[in-house]
């Protein structure tokens, strides 16, 4: 420990440097930081500690706040976003106003980016320097609360949303789970089994789903979708579009005489639950365990709708008068305390892949599917066959298709290894059929998922190991005749191979669903590189996002599979009962405020929030900040230009003052 001479007129600053292990101490010089920051200007303590977020190195800043009388503290060492918190509740425990602390980010801003130690150390003081003339000037400021809403939003129907509801509303929380599809269950409802244990998909989810229906905590509003979302953790106020089933949904039971006596015997539109590989109906229920047990028309299948000519034998045969032909969509207006999105993901396109010849030759298939055709509940009750009829002798699943790759997705899918091992395993099962695995790499990676391998192994299946170059139909020999051609550079044996196959199976890669961005926009959340929605922190807060109040679980957050999946929903349902149960939500108070007298009123801020924290009062032309809103992000504060938007935190002062410190070294 370093003790200068207290400074007269000054306020008593203790600086500690954290080693960080050998993260900082590796190269910079933290001793001769700590000696360096010890002469400066009213720094009275100067210490260095191997790890200062540790409870010896809190409690170290607690006793000398006491015994030193310190009035502000300054900590070196790695990101505020990680340890701000940390520091600031130490700081108040020993007596001072949280926010007379300040941080400085020596670890990412200097020992990680610099391989010269003595400029990792010059640098380290010159930061070190800047923090502790600044933090001189700041203000004591008190956070204040917000009450929470005890009622939750769940977006998005699949795995992840169902668990999420269901642990809220047993725990006596008020739930909505809005979907945006006819029914819940997402894509897990068109799986026949789940690996590594092959347990029966339906037998897992139908439970779930009923019990979502049934239970008295949880609004199920299905074909719906969130429009707009007004408001701040602890009170959203959520606009829900409802569209239209043409069905009064207190009205119909379920029985499904309308889908028999519509005037198509037989169904001749595009089935999207089958993935095309059925037909439907335009008035149709998406699969026999759809939850809610509804009917839908599609109106732009429906002769009434396109030429007013139909004979409605469906609300003829409806006894109960459920079908309603002028039904509109309804708005519902809803006030919620937090909001879980669990929108899942959408498969690649195998368009995006053009030389595997989806959508060119017929007995080309995506893997879901495959999985539709090996459902018993599927268009062919569960035999797979090719698109002509005929099962296939000979079968090739390509990993990858879209995934680990620069033309398309950069980033591993985490599930299509597994899923890959999975649907080898039931197509043998349901066809005998000779199954090649054309791999790049086997990541099995999962509670069972290695001994899975080697059960499939064990099952005959072949595994290639090598990017498939092309699937074409050209044959070159006999044996090749009306086949698909897979051509391979096997890289285990070191040669180009060509595998003649009946049907071929595309295992495509996850990515973010179609209207992830409009989702990101209406939350205000923030997107990876990928498209995939961003946690605050991916270890310390991996389902929280930088939006207070809203949280992400599943697979729109990145690919994995339902055990992953199921584990996030638990864990973005745990932080909204701890969030709820507090009764009150903490708000930073690094917010901005308008000095009212200085206000020009006009009206450039309000179109320059991102939050939407301002608007205008037109009585008295001023602008008006909600703090409840605002994130500090600092935008009005820069844009304004009379200068009458300050922020806490961030004072002129403040900021001259350290970047003084940063430009006038002390001698």
């Amino acid at each position: 420990m370093f003790e200068p001479a207290q400074q007269n007129g000054s306020p008593r600053i203790g600086f500690y440097v954290c080693h960080c292990g050998h993260n900082i101490a590796g190269k910079v010089d933290v001793t001769a930081v700590a000696q360096a920051v010890a002469r400066f200007p009213g720094v009275v303590l100067s210490r260095d500690y191997k790890y200062m977020c540790s409870d010896p190195g809190q409690q170290m800043i607690m006793d000398d706040i006491r015994e030193q009388k310190l009035d502000r503290v300054v900590v070196a060492s790695c990101s505020p976003l990680l340890h701000e918190h940390t520091f600031r509740t130490a700081v108040a425990r020993g007596g001072l106003n949280a926010f007379h602390f300040q941080m400085v980010n020596i670890r990412e801003n200097v020992s990680w980016v610099h391989d010269d130690p003595a400029d990792a150390t010059e640098k380290a003081v010159d930061l070190a320097r800047a923090a502790v003339r600044r933090v001189r000037l700041h203000r004591a400021l008190e956070q204040k609360k917000v009450p929470i809403t005890p009622a939750v939003l769940i977006v998005g129907g699949g795995i992840a949303g169902i668990h999420a509801a269901l642990t809220l509303a047993s725990a006596g929380k008020k739930v909505y789970l809005v979907e945006k599809e006819p029914t819940i269950g997402g894509h897990m409802a068109k799986f026949d089994k789940t690996f590594p244990t092959l347990d029966c998909a339906a037998c897992i989810l139908t439970p779930k789903m009923s019990a979502v229906r049934s239970h008295p905590n949880i609004t199920l509003w299905t074909y719906s979708e969130v429009t707009k979302v007004e408001g701040f953790v602890g009170r959203y106020r959520v606009t829900v579009k409802r569209k239209p089933r043409y069905v009064i949904e207190e009205l119909c039971v379920g029985c499904l005489e309308c889908i028999e006596a519509c005037v198509f015997k037989e169904g001749k539109f595009y089935d999207e639950f089958n993935q095309g590989l059925g037909k439907r109906k335009p008035v149709y229920i998406p699969f026999p365990q759809a939850t809610p047990q509804l009917v839908l028309i599609d109106p732009e299948q429906c002769i009434e709708f396109k030429s007013g000519k139909c004979k409605k034998t469906c609300a003829e045969k409806c006894d109960r008068d459920a079908i309603d032909f002028k039904q509109t969509e309804r708005i519902e207006q809803i006030e919620v305390g937090a909001v879980i999105v669990a929108t899942g993901f959408q498969t690649v396109p195998s368009e995006k892949v053009p030389f595997y010849g989806y959508g060119r030759m017929p007995n080309v298939f995506t893997a879901l599917e495959v999985e539709r055709l090996v459902n018993a509940s599927g268009p062919t009750g569960g035999q797979v066959v090719t698109r002509e009829g005929k099962a296939p002798k000979a079968v090739g699943i390509i990993h990858c298709v879209g995934s680990r790759d620069e033309k398309t997705n950069r980033w591993c899918s985490r599930v299509c290894c597994m899923y890959s091992l999975k649907l080898a395993h039931l197509i043998k099962e349901h066809t005998g059929a000779e199954v090649f695995n054309f791999y790049t790499d086997m990541r099995t990676a999962g509670k069972g998922y290695e001994e899975f391998f080697y059960k499939v192994m064990d099952d005959g299946v072949h595994f290639i190991r090598g990017r498939v170059a092309e699937v074409s139909d050209w044959a070159f020999t006999p044996d090749e005749e009306g086949k698909l051609v897979i051509r391979v550079e096997d890289t285990l044996i070191g040669r180009v191979r060509r595998v003649p196959v009946d049907m071929v199976v595309l295992a495509t890669g996850l990515e973010p669903g179609p209207d992830s961005q409009q989702i990101r926009r209406l939350f205000n959340m923030s997107c990876s590189s990928e498209g995939f929605f961003l946690e605050r922190h991916p270890k310390l807060a991996p389902v929280d996002t930088f939006t207070d109040g809203v949280y992400i679980a599943g697979a729109c957050q990145s690919p994995k599979d339902i055990p992953d999946t199921v584990a996030q929903a638990g864990a973005a349902a745990a932080q909204v009962l701890a969030l709820i149960d507090a009764g009150s939500k903490e708000l930073e108070p690094n917010t901005a405020y308008i000095v009212e007298e200085e206000c020009s009123g006009c009206k450039s801020c309000i179109a320059l929030c991102p939050y939407t924290a301002i608007s205008f009062d037109a009585a008295r032309k001023k602008a008006l900040l909600n703090e409840a809103l605002c994130k500090g992000c600092g935008t009005c504060v820069a844009s304004c230009p009379s200068g009458s938007i300050r922020q806490n935190l961030f004072q002129d002062d403040e900021i001259f003052s350290e970047i003084e410190g940063l430009l006038t070294p002390v001698t």
